[in-house]
């Protein structure tokens, strides 16, 4: 909070304050700032200090001013001036990105030290094991580090990796050889890889949405037009889909079918069935991001099984489950796309880690990934239990079955301004605006359950909803 025995002015606080946020993408371009009485009732400071605090962000073009309407962020802000720096660099709480990147950057410096409700990833705790460093210390035993570590290894990824994959996925419906997996640095990598092999500048590209942030700012980036497909609880809505293929004809669906990040819905055979005529019918390929697979029910429905691979490339990945930081991924794809994705993932990173592969493979081969899961499973059953219990005492509402690792909550008040709200007390949101294509004010919110099973967020956001 500000502080009246700063060395700074209130003024200087509060203008640094809202600098920082901007320049980190916490507050988007075009956001509005609150108005100046809901700020000076918010900060505890007059109206003339807010006045004072936006003037300096209009001198530093952070800001601008619209008649009758308010303060809203630039859509370009300007690089800052050395004084700038030096007000916005004052001690104020800690402010991360609540944009595309604000989960990840959350992940690698945790706000406040507390378990974020924004996060989308499991507790460190939550992951900790045994046979994980056992695996490393087998792999790298007598000669077998020099002998791994001083070549590159085989362009496709580890073999044994790659055959207890084929193995993993078999159990799932999904036929892939191992001559048709490529391992990749994460399943983020994989996205890259089938991105910058399928598609050029320009190239429209299906998104589901509600949708991962971190996928459209990556398409975005890369040059794409994002077509949003509204995703509802038996998949995506099939007529949008239709009418995009008749118009854009586009090269590519991207798609959660298991597990939907925000909403953990799971696609139906039905809308399978439908999305893969689809396909077939115009032509375009299917990039199936799999990545809550460790946590999901046993026989949920994958494009990529009734496909067969034929239009579908399946990605996955270790980091949700076990291993964030070994970065270990894959895709399995159709046999006459292997040679095309193998030669982006050469030009990218030449090979992966053999060592981290290997290790990995030991821990699937032996079963020990298969039991963890398991674990981790049961834990997250009783986590989202408690979680859901607290969300509907608070007040909120599930727009979705609760299921999986992130809840999708109905608030009943903007989102964005919650989270502002909530990050001056050290807790991240991530606003329900930030998984749209395109960004916009709105009363959901997703939550991760994992990290919501304390009472202690639901009583700050109770009283943040206070001030609202």
């Amino acid at each position: 909070m500000l502080t009246r025995t700063s060395a700074q002015s209130l003024t200087d606080q509060l203008s640094g304050r809202f600098a920082q946020r901007i320049r980190d993408r916490l507050l988007a371009p075009g956001a509005r700032l609150p108005s100046v009485r809901q700020c000076a009732q918010e900060q505890g400071v007059s109206p003339a200090t807010v006045v004072a605090a936006y003037d300096q962000l209009l001198a530093q073009g952070l800001v601008e001013a619209r008649r009758n309407r308010g303060f809203f962020v630039r859509e370009a802000a300007p690089p800052p001036a050395p004084a700038a720096t030096a007000r916005a660099a004052a001690p104020a709480p800690a402010s991360r990105p609540i944009d595309a990147t604000a989960l990840i950057r959350g992940m690698f410096q945790p706000v406040a030290g507390k378990p974020q409700p924004g996060m989308g990833v499991l507790p460190p705790d939550w992951l900790e094991t045994s046979f994980m460093p056992a695996a490393v210390r087998k792999v790298t035993a007598s000669g077998a580090l020099n002998a791994v570590s001083l070549q590159y290894g085989e362009p496709l990824g580890d073999a044994s990796l790659r055959r207890a994959l084929s193995q993993k996925l078999a159990g799932l419906s999904v036929q892939a050889g191992p001559d048709q997996i490529v391992t990749t640095v994460g399943a983020t990598h994989a996205l890259d890889i089938v991105s910058r092999t399928l598609l050029r500048p320009g190239d429209p590209v299906m998104v589901e949405e509600p949708g991962w942030a971190v996928e459209f700012a990556r398409l975005t980036a890369l040059g794409m037009r994002l077509l949003p497909v509204p995703r509802g609880p038996e998949g995506p809505d099939l007529a949008v889909m239709a009418r995009y293929c008749e118009v854009h004809r586009p090269r590519l669906y991207v798609s959660v079918s298991v597990l939907h990040n925000p909403t953990g819905y799971c696609l139906t055979p039905g809308s399978a069935h439908r999305v893969l005529q689809l396909a077939a019918q115009h032509g375009f390929h299917i990039v199936e991001d799999d990545t809550y697979s460790h946590i999901a029910p046993a026989h949920a429905t994958r494009l990529s099984a009734l496909d067969g691979l034929q239009r579908t490339i399946l990605v996955g990945g270790f980091a949700k489950i076990l291993a964030p930081n070994w970065r270990v991924g894959f895709l399995a794809a159709p046999p006459d796309l292997v040679s095309r994705l193998l030669d982006t993932k050469l030009l990218s990173t030449l090979t992966t880690p053999a060592l981290l592969e290997r290790a990995l493979a030991l821990c699937i081969e032996q079963g020990q990934l298969r039991r963890h899961a398991e674990r981790v499973r049961t834990r997250l059953a009783a986590a989202r239990n408690r979680s859901v219990k607290l969300a509907l005492a608070a007040g909120c509402r599930f727009a979705a079955e609760p299921a999986g690792l992130f809840g999708w909550v109905d608030t009943g008040v903007d989102t964005d301004r919650l989270a502002q709200r909530m990050l001056d007390e050290g807790w991240l949101l991530a606003p329900g605006g930030l998984f749209h294509a395109v960004r916009k004010p709105g009363t959901l919110m997703r939550i991760n359950f994992a990290t919501t099973q304390d009472a202690a967020f639901w009583k700050a956001y109770q009283k943040a909803l206070k001030g609202l």
